[in-house]
């Protein structure tokens, strides 16, 4: 395993942040880390990489405990902090020569920069003061740092938040990219980008783990393995004659000839809906099966209402 968490508990004064927590990531995963604001993502990851000392508990990451003083340790993981901490007076190159010496690379680090240069996409960049970047561009130099020491474990904490669209995709490909060959461990408030990228989701709420499975799976059995189907009729229907269909066990309307049809079992509704229409004579303009979004299972799992 890639990274082990042992009954992680962290408390600031009388607060937990961190209530037992337990779980392990292998090799070649990329984790997506979810929860409400407060929730302790970001001292977890604190915790992992470490920044933050645990009140209890241990974290092994490649089998090794977290050692501050470790520089093997160190060197097993890259991270990259919600706020992004860049020297803004240094050039692009010269802050990744800094942070090279730091690691003591020696002769490899130019190779090393080139290489992350491209593979981030600031080349055209890599001249300029970071205080005379973008934030999309910074984020890459901040990815680029956090890849340096060729690191089998990389964690971010909401790297594309801030971004524009464009700029989420392009960060969010590196991540992909980079996923590949690495352990990701992946905070985001964005659940288009987990559905994207992630194969397992681990969701935190009040400082314990409310779910940890795959992607798939958590959308499953959070929600019961219910489907939606979306349906609009030319004519009017009445709303008890939609409740008459089997399987349907809710009814929403959506618009005036629209309605939102809610099954009992994981069972395709489409089928009893078009039977419906042709039994009553009614005429359906359109129909479409309506997937659970990871936003409805999140906050269905943290009650959050935001």
């Amino acid at each position: 395993m890639s990274i082990i968490v042992k009954n992680i508990t962290k408390l600031y004064g009388e607060q937990r942040a961190l209530n037992d927590v337990s779980f392990t990531i292998p090799s070649g995963q990329v984790v997506g880390f979810l929860g409400p604001n407060g929730a302790g993502k970001s001292t977890m990851m604190k915790v992992i990489t470490g920044y933050l000392q645990p009140n209890s508990g241990r974290v092994l990451v490649n089998g090794m405990p977290i050692d501050t003083e470790n520089i093997d340790y160190r060197r097993n993981v890259g991270y990259l902090p919600e706020h992004n901490p860049l020297y803004l007076d240094m050039y692009v190159k010269e802050y990744l020569s800094f942070v090279a010496k730091v690691y003591d690379l020696g002769r490899l680090s130019n190779r090393r920069i080139s290489e992350l240069v491209e593979l981030t996409g600031i080349r055209h960049e890599q001249n300029k003061k970071i205080g005379q970047l973008s934030r999309g561009y910074r984020q890459r130099v901040g990815l680029a740092q956090a890849l340096l020491n060729r690191p089998s474990v990389l964690i971010l904490d909401e790297p594309t938040s801030g971004l524009d669209p464009n700029q989420i995709v392009e960060i969010r490909k590196i991540i992909m990219d980079v996923g590949k060959e690495k352990t990701v461990m992946l905070s985001t408030h964005i659940m288009q980008e987990v559905e994207a990228i992630c194969k397992r989701v681990i969701i935190i709420d009040r400082g314990k783990i409310v779910a940890d499975d795959s992607t798939s799976q958590i959308m499953a059995y959070a929600t019961g393995g219910n489907q939606s189907v979306l349906v609009e009729f030319i004519e009017d229907v009445d709303v008890e004659e939609i409740k008459s269909i089997e399987g349907v066990v809710d009814v929403t309307g959506v618009s005036e000839k629209s309605w939102l049809l809610n099954s009992q079992n994981s069972n395709d509704l489409r089928p009893s809906v078009f039977s419906f229409a042709v039994d009553k004579g009614y005429t359906i303009i359109t129909m479409q099966q309506k997937a659970r979004q990871m936003e409805d299972v999140f906050q269905q799992l943290t009650n959050s209402q935001s």
